[in-house]
């Protein structure tokens, strides 16, 4: 049974999505503000973080890096509006996936589910051999496991499973509505500011500059896995 922690101040909207998800079949914490949220991380240990942006004192953005700067849980963000900029910003501090107010639970429980199928981030039959080394990185497809100049690179999952695709077929241009559905398993094509705040977080972790020797941009097009 997945562990849903909720970080929500609206005390209607928090029962409602509470009792949606439990009734979906997931065990669900909620508390109120950010503050609370963190002291949870530990004796709850979620599975997924549903954080809305608008708390009372500590923000929705300050408790994701204070999360992603202890924990790769998968957050999913909740904003009230669809064409909010702190969206851009919330994915590009760590969040993987997010929704819009009113949020359904039929809609949540099919993000917290496509997220969590992230985590496993296995490929289909066929990829490539078990460790496969590109210059200075190596990725262990078996093993999950991503070492850059002899370091570990820890990846968020929805990170992890852009890089295994890219890296899948290198030198192949992937469209961004092709990554946002091998990736998040969305369709909205309003969606595709997920895969490049995913590839802002992904460069970064990779020590990638102006230059990118990896995830490499296609102007036009989308992005690749560079070859070279």
């Amino acid at each position: 049974m997945p562990r849903v922690l909720i970080i929500e101040d609206d005390l209607d909207v928090r029962r409602a999505v509470q009792l949606g998800l439990r009734h979906q079949g997931h065990e669900v914490s909620a508390v109120e503000t950010g503050e609370e949220g963190l002291e949870q991380l530990l004796p709850f240990r979620p599975d997924v973080v549903v954080l809305d942006l608008m708390l009372p004192g500590m923000s929705g953005l300050d408790v994701c890096r204070r999360i992603r700067d202890r924990d790769q849980v998968p957050i999913i963000i909740v904003t009230a509006r669809g064409d909010d900029v702190d969206v851009v910003v919330g994915l590009e501090t760590g969040a993987d996936d997010y929704v819009v107010k009113p949020v359904q639970a039929r809609v949540l429980d099919a993000r917290i589910r496509a997220v969590l199928r992230r985590q496993d981030a296995s490929l289909p039959d066929g990829t490539r051999p078990r460790a496969e080394t590109h210059g200075e990185l190596v990725v262990d497809r078996a093993g999950l496991v991503v070492t850059h100049r002899g370091e570990p690179v820890t990846l968020a999952p929805s990170e992890l499973r852009l890089l295994l695709t890219l890296s899948a077929s290198p030198g192949q241009v992937f469209s961004r509505q092709q990554l946002l559905e091998a990736v998040w398993e969305h369709s909205y094509h309003g969606d595709i500011r997920l895969v490049d705040a995913c590839v802002k977080r992904l460069r970064n972790k990779l020590g990638e500059g102006r230059n990118p020797r990896y995830v490499q941009t296609v102007r036009g097009f989308g992005y690749r896995f560079g070859t070279s």
